[in-house]
């Protein structure tokens, strides 16, 4: 039976079309979406490969998040920062805010290189009770504590070139004085020891640190800031070590459905990571100000794609929700990413929640609510039915600045995007072998460096254990991010597409019904 129909669906004031047509079993929609990208390259944040929802600089290099805190209605991203060039060079902290985790405002660099060194990862805090006597209760000093990086020291062949400086601020992080008496912790002997996260412990009323050197990570507490004492350290027998450890955070959270609370310390690895190169893994355990503990055996990843790395979360966020931003990139080749004018991006923020799942804890993943605002509704089907070997397929212009969400049973399911010029990016969930796969081997541009396409990105999904999966898949114009079952795993990965994906194909060895499968265009975040 042949069937050609138009169907109208109103979308508050909005009319979108749709056609659809069987031919041979597999079905096609095509939405005609009420407007176009139109990838205008004379304008900023319109470049090729330009995220419209994610943060980026306006110009030149980035990568990790640094000095994540929340004041007075605003949240505030460092990030390291090169402003002379697309690649890696002399560190500062780059500066944006926001509102709402979602629009981004650029502001001025905070942090600028000085005869101590580069100004490496770190974090900020609100000085509330003026601990530290550099601000006042009245007006509280925003202090970032951060890593010099000392280029002469490293080139000499000296082990102690990283130390940990200060800077603080008297107007909510829009200009900064460096602590005359930096650096406040010293080093004498350790190669790589950096990237402090610092947070006041309620708990023990003091502030706490934790820092990173080479194989394991170092605690320490301090009354006002600036005075140090090394407490403890954690990790040499501990984890992944394929590479060195970066990036560490440490906060208490409480398992959901219960009373129970517990303590995640995050650690970034490079490389050494679950696909290759770099990712962020995670214990659970508890710490009593002075030392983490754990019991943990299982080696844990935040993200199991490649390209979710340094992330860390909010100081003082709202609701005491644990919001968390990665570098959307991977060392292997951050570098070499074919754009122009600025590279990288930021992941989405996404609220961490802890959660028992097969008597172990899990921690998961999602992105903030806010990002629903963004949202416009092209495409929705309450029941979408899939034959064996017959793909449906849609049709879409916008793909590459969308989301798609549906639930469908827990079985075989291949999701395939692609274009006129014949890319691919194919995701499979195997049901029997209870594994996800992403393969970007034919995905756009991969030839840049032959670690981004050199095999299909394939990982274990044992807590799978509904019968039914949510699936939340976010496009932009450079990436694509996965969240499974409320971000139970999560899988990030960056795509170069030589022109947007304008098709999904959804196919399946197995009938099965997809349940209130949504498509939905994602509004750009920037003005210009």
């Amino acid at each position: 039976m042949k069937f050609s129909n138009i169907i109208l669906f109103f979308f508050g004031t909005v009319l979108s079309i749709f056609s659809c047509k069987k031919e041979d079993s597999n079905i096609t929609f095509i939405i005609n979406p009420p407007e176009k990208i139109e990838i205008d390259p004379s304008k900023n944040y319109k470049e090729i490969f330009r995220p419209q929802f994610h943060f980026s600089p306006e110009k030149n290099w980035m990568n990790d998040p640094n000095g994540m805190v929340f004041y007075k209605g605003i949240y505030h991203l460092f990030y390291q920062y090169y402003p002379n060039d697309i690649v890696w060079g002399p560190m500062h902290w780059g500066h944006a805010t926001s509102t709402d985790l979602i629009h981004w405002t650029p502001k001025k660099i905070a942090l600028f290189p000085d005869k101590l060194g580069l100004i490496f990862s770190g974090s900020a805090v609100v000085d509330l009770k003026n601990t530290s006597g550099l601000g006042t209760k009245e007006n509280p000093a925003m202090v970032a504590i951060f890593t010099y990086h000392n280029m002469d020291g490293e080139k000499a062949g000296k082990t102690n070139f990283q130390t940990q400086g200060l800077a603080y601020s008297l107007d909510e992080g829009n200009t900064w004085l460096k602590y005359k008496g930096n650096p406040i912790i010293g080093n004498t002997d350790l190669k790589d020891f950096r990237d402090p996260k610092v947070f006041w412990n309620s708990d023990t009323k003091l502030w706490n640190l934790v820092l990173v050197a080479g194989d394991h990570a170092k605690f320490y507490t301090s009354k006002n800031l600036i005075n140090w004492e090394l407490k403890s350290e954690f990790g040499k027998k501990n984890g992944a070590h394929g590479g060195v450890w970066e990036c560490p955070d440490i906060f208490k959270i409480k398992v959901k459905n219960s009373n129970e609370e517990k303590w995640i310390l995050l650690i970034s690895i490079n490389p050494g990571g679950p696909n290759g190169g770099s990712s962020t893994q995670y214990f659970i355990g508890d710490f009593d100000g002075n030392s983490f503990k754990t019991t943990q055996k299982k080696i844990k990843w935040v993200d199991y794609g490649t390209d979710n790395y340094a992330g860390v979360t909010y100081n003082d966020a709202p609701d005491n929700k644990r919001i968390f931003i990665g570098w959307m990139s991977n060392w292997q080749y951050a570098r070499n990413t074919p754009t122009k004018n600025w590279r990288s991006a930021m992941t989405i923020p996404r609220e961490l929640t802890l959660e028992k799942i097969n008597n172990d804890y899990v921690l998961k993943n999602t992105p903030v609510t806010q990002l629903k605002k963004q949202l416009k509704v092209e495409f929705s089907r309450e029941t979408l039915s899939l034959t064996p070997n017959h793909p449906t397929t849609i049709n879409y212009d916008n793909l590459n600045q969308s989301q798609i969400r549906f639930t469908a049973p827990a079985k075989n399911l291949k999701l395939i995007f692609s274009n006129i010029v014949n890319d691919s990016l194919v995701l499979d969930y195997n049901a029997k072998e209870k594994t996800f796969s992403i393969d970007r081997r034919h995905s756009g541009i991969v030839d840049f460096e032959e670690n981004f396409s050199k095999e299909i990105h394939r990982n274990l999904t044992p807590n799978l254990i509904p019968k039914t999966l949510d699936y939340q898949i976010i496009i932009d114009w450079s990436s694509i991010e996965i969240f499974i079952n409320g971000g139970i795993y999560s899988f990030t990965e960056q795509i170069f597409p030589k022109k947007p994906y304008t098709k999904l194909s959804l196919q399946s060895g197995e009938n099965l019904e997809l349940k209130n499968l949504n498509l939905s265009k994602i509004r750009r975040i920037w003005k210009n």
